[in-house]
């Protein structure tokens, strides 16, 4: 049988220190990871190549262009850090730096998940950040947790650690809580909006791409880097924060829908359309309410509800301007069954 796939993802702060990345953080990580690599097939999704590069930027400001600049001086720096200390444990990593499109087009991702495959089939870490330089800003990752939360969905991970510079997932009283059966209402509200001054994403960011990949059977771990083995305890569940694994009998193309596809608009459904897509039919046009955005047939769309709550996705069969000609039509086909994903 194939070793499962274990996708790591480090924040900034986690590998940062005032000079640029931490060679003890770097180290530690490379010494773990070599240990796991006889149990898992690993992806590392690491962030800090902007943390690296911005001290090249005269008076760094950090505006888009700069983020951009900074990223591409500090991905070599970054990446020679890892092939320093995995060289140690006999592990060549491969730098790959990815783009949306290459998870919202299934043909590109297809290529992605073989090359991976490849990677692993000859020992080889791919250490994996976003080209920030060339990603278009209207397609970009919203941060480092999306696209290792899109891998690990992608390439059928059954646990994604997110290794983040607060520890795990905090209650009110400031504790870290061991477990999270699931993401409810209470859990959210102990959710704060902070954010790293070295990172992008917050616990907002991480809960909501945790709570995908709970729903679609994968389990999270947000933990910290302070013990000695950080992921070996996290997955023994003495380090940080293990959110449960939601059960889910999707198909690896309808995971890929769920979590990889770019959506080019919003389709907003009545009660019945609803309740129909939960009993895993097909959308016709008369459940339709309304539609926004210029899409065009074959391509993702949100699906909403009354209250405007997000459903589901579907690939759909018309355009936006057919769906909305055809309203108060019966019998006109939307979006097929198997296209559709629920949340």
């Amino acid at each position: 049988m194939q070793k499962p796939v274990l996708v790591i993802k480090l924040g900034t702060a986690v590998i940062s220190n005032d000079g640029g990345v931490s060679n003890a953080v770097i180290k530690k990580v490379a010494s773990e990871i070599a240990t796991l690599s006889l149990k898992y097939r690993i992806a590392l999704v690491s962030s800090g190549a902007v943390g690296s590069g911005k001290k090249f930027i005269d008076q760094y400001k950090g505006t888009l262009t700069e983020r951009k600049a900074a990223a591409a001086v500090g991905n070599p720096i970054l990446i020679m850090l890892y092939q320093k200390y995995f060289a140690a444990y006999g592990i060549a990593v491969a730098q790959a730096l990815c783009e949306r499109h290459h998870f919202s087009n299934r043909a590109q991702f297809l290529q992605l998940k073989d090359t991976f495959d490849t990677f692993w089939q000859n020992g080889i870490l791919p250490v994996v950040n976003e080209n920030d330089l060339v990603s278009n800003v209207e397609l970009k990752f919203s941060d480092n947790d999306e696209l290792a939360t899109l891998i690990t969905v992608g390439f059928d991970a059954e646990t994604l650690i997110i290794c983040t510079s607060a520890g795990g997932f905090m209650n009110d009283e400031k504790k870290i809580i061991p477990f999270v059966e699931k993401i409810d209402n209470k859990m959210l509200g102990y959710v704060t909006t902070d954010k790293t001054t070295v990172g992008l994403g917050g616990m907002v960011s991480k809960l909501t791409f945790t709570r995908l990949a709970n729903s679609l059977g994968i389990q999270v771990i947000i933990c910290g880097i302070a013990a000695v083995t950080p992921f070996t305890a996290a997955l023994n569940g003495t380090n940080g924060t293990t959110f449960k694994a939601q059960s889910s009998d999707l198909k690896a193309r309808q995971k890929w829908l769920a979590s990889g596809s770019i959506t080019w608009g919003s389709i907003f459904l009545d009660k019945g359309a609803v309740k129909a897509l939960h009993q895993r039919r097909s959308l016709l046009t008369v459940g339709v309410k309304s539609v926004n955005g210029k899409f065009s047939a074959g391509e993702v769309v949100q699906l909403m509800d009354e209250d405007e709550n997000i459903v589901g996705v579907a690939k759909v069969k018309l355009s936006a301007k057919t769906i909305q000609e055809n309203i108060a039509v019966k019998n006109v086909l939307a979006a097929h069954a198997d296209d559709i994903v629920i949340f």
